[in-house]
């Protein structure tokens, strides 16, 4: 028997982003683009006859789900009644007496794993029995998993869970890695970390199919493939819309501000550009009577990117020496001495001399 099968989690359907850099707007766009890419996963399962769509926790957000939204999804499920949909709630889709996932009756290909100890589904048409368990709480310190064998090795034997296997001290589900490996399961689907991650052969991270903000770079998608009693291969599949991305642009006190923009047009091809967000760190040294106003290079390049965030982090070409030598004996020579003793390899005193020292400067020409 060999298994077609999808694993994904980590969707966080119902995501207000309130916590990211971009405007309400930009929010809101993010939120409906998750729906977009949960119903691909739908349609994907379709097109290549899923038997099996896994599904590792966190597949919606509590705190920001309607009853709607649960119906939505069910009804979604429903489309692909000949695939059998497993999920194991998370720490953000918990399954507790107040959970969202009991408020209604989920058709007949979904099985939702009960809480807190590990339970097993038998498909007996497939020759399978898939082993789980979900969250109800969003805290969860015990090792539930560690020990768990496989019981009748003639059957296919797969395991879903959302947990932490990369960090031993975890507060989300810790599971001993090397346990997992030794545990004797056909397939191992995990869910919690946002990047996909195959920690052995058969062991695998889906990550989050859409990334959720800029600490979630590069690809992201789905696992994809079949499995079979003495062959898995299963694989990720890039299946986001958009993608995060971070780049650093390196200036010097002879670029100017049309320079700097045009500089920024350039980091990435177009096609890349009017797709995908980004971040743009300025560093290294500028011109000190350069203005970087981060709010007006945006509004300047908005027409270039289909969404662009600036960051800041150049320091103006002061000659210190020269202007502590000249300013030895009076105020502005006492606060540069003052931030060299402090250390200027540290990053916040950096930071504070040269917004002191504008300041100062800037009161000199006044004078």
């Amino acid at each position: 028997m060999v298994i077609k099968c999808i694993h994904t989690g980590d969707i966080h359907l119902g995501m207000e982003f309130k916590s990211a850099s971009f405007d309400k707007k930009q929010a809101n766009t993010r939120r409906l683009e998750l729906w977009e890419t949960f119903n691909r996963i739908i349609d994907r399962c379709k097109e290549i006859g899923a038997h099996i769509l896994l599904v590792a926790g966190d597949l919606f957000e509590d705190d920001y789900c309607t009853i709607s939204d649960i119906k939505r999804i069910d009804s979604m499920f429903r489309e692909i009644s000949d695939t059998k949909v497993i999920i194991s709630a998370g720490n953000h889709d918990t399954l507790g007496k107040r959970s969202l996932y009991k408020l209604i009756k989920w058709g007949d290909n979904v099985h939702i794993f009960e809480p807190n100890t590990v339970s097993k589904l038998e498909l007996g048409s497939l020759n399978t029995v898939v082993w789980g368990l979900s969250w109800d709480k969003k805290l969860e310190r015990q090792r539930l998993i560690d020990g768990i064998k496989v019981e009748d090795n003639s059957k296919i034997n797969i395991l879903l869970a959302h947990g932490d296997a990369l960090s031993k001290e975890s507060s989300y589900l810790p599971i001993d890695k090397n346990r997992l490996i030794n545990s004797g399961f056909d397939y191992i689907a995990l869910g919690h970390i946002h990047k996909h991650q195959f920690l052995s052969p058969n062991i695998c991270y889906c990550g989050s199919p859409e990334p959720l903000d800029f600490g979630e770079t590069g690809s992201h998608g789905i696992i994809e493939g079949q499995i079979s009693k003495y062959n898995t291969e299963m694989e990720f599949k890039p299946f986001a819309k958009r993608k995060f991305i971070i780049k650093e642009i390196t200036i010097n006190e002879n670029i100017d501000y049309n320079e700097i923009i045009d500089i920024i047009k350039t980091i990435d091809n177009k096609e890349s550009r009017d797709m995908n967000l980004y971040r743009v760190v300025l560093s290294g040294t500028k011109d000190r009577d350069i203005e970087v106003n981060t709010e007006d290079l945006k509004e300047y390049l908005k027409n270039d990117f289909y969404y662009i965030e600036i960051i800041d982090n150049t320091t103006p070409d002061y000659d210190l020496d020269k202007i502590y030598m000249e300013n030895s004996n009076n105020i502005l020579g006492l606060f540069i001495e003052e931030m060299r003793n402090k250390g200027l390899d540290n990053e916040i005193v950096k930071d504070a001399l040269y917004y002191g020292l504008e300041a100062l400067l800037s009161e000199k020409v006044k004078k």
